[in-house]
């Protein structure tokens, strides 16, 4: 069984045992910290406090979602370094392209909000019950956790019983890629959408999203014998220069093979 972490064990204290429990205001509260939400110049959240209280505030006019996940960082850091104060850039939180050790704050924080925000205990068993690694998966999870498409769709490949991996590009090429735990890392993504992919006609206009089809595993992976299998493919638009793929597995026949 694994270990809660402590985002995890904090919600389940509070007797948290649907997604629509989860109220961040009042989990700030019982943590001796308050919100609020108002304009701010340079920077997305900040945290000031001592060591036994502290406000927490979140740039207004932002998304709700983006909003959430904010708080989430912040009560991340006052969990992990109550004391300091902090403030809080866009790309300091939930910024996938930007290279951090474990230990980097602003890494410890976002792995709380993930946590306190979609708690395993929570998010995979909605998961399961909806079956498909695919965007309209996503949407349901976001919905139901009151998340953002890409952090949902991150923690979907994180704990999905279904194997996949989560690819982001721009016209340049490839921005960044998350595989799930049962996806090889032998498995060597190309850098540039393949003429063959369905994703290239999203990135340039053709529709703001696909749906999980069939396509050559060749298209997306450079390994000598790709060719002989076939993975799913879901791809949305997430920005205008900026798209996201789903790529799942349901034969595992390839990943065995990069596995051995």
């Amino acid at each position: 069984m694994i270990k809660p972490t402590a985002a995890e064990e904090l919600l389940q204290s509070l007797g948290i045992s649907k997604p629509g429990d989860i109220c961040l205001e009042a989990i700030a509260l019982y943590c001796n910290a308050r919100i609020k939400i108002e304009p701010l110049d340079g920077c997305e959240a900040r945290i000031i406090g001592n060591h036994q209280k502290a406000i927490i505030t979140v740039a207004e006019g932002k998304l709700y979602e983006r909003q959430r996940f904010s708080i989430g960082h912040e009560l991340g850091h006052w969990r992990y370094h109550k004391g300091r104060s902090f403030v809080c850039r866009s790309d300091d939180i939930g910024n996938e392209e930007k290279e951090r050790s474990i230990n980097d704050p602003e890494k410890v924080a976002d792995d709380y909000a993930v946590d306190l925000l979609m708690p395993r205990y929570l998010f995979e068993p909605e998961a399961e019950r909806l079956k498909t690694a695919s965007f309209e998966t996503i949407r349901s999870l976001s919905k139901l956790f009151k998340t953002s498409i890409t952090a949902t769709a991150l923690r979907y490949v994180d704990l999905s019983p279904i194997p996949s991996m989560l690819v982001c590009h721009g016209q340049n090429g490839l921005i960044w890629f998350k595989k799930g735990r049962d996806v090889s890392n032998r498995l060597f993504l190309k850098s540039e959408l393949d003429p063959d992919s369905f994703a290239l006609d999203v990135l340039y206009g053709k529709g703001e999203q696909t749906r999980p089809r069939k396509i050559g595993a060749d298209a997306w992976f450079d390994n000598l014998g790709a060719d002989r299998y076939e993975i799913f493919e879901d791809t949305m638009r997430i920005y205008d220069s900026r798209i996201l793929t789903f790529l799942s597995w349901r034969d595992e026949e390839m990943l065995e093979k990069y596995n051995t």
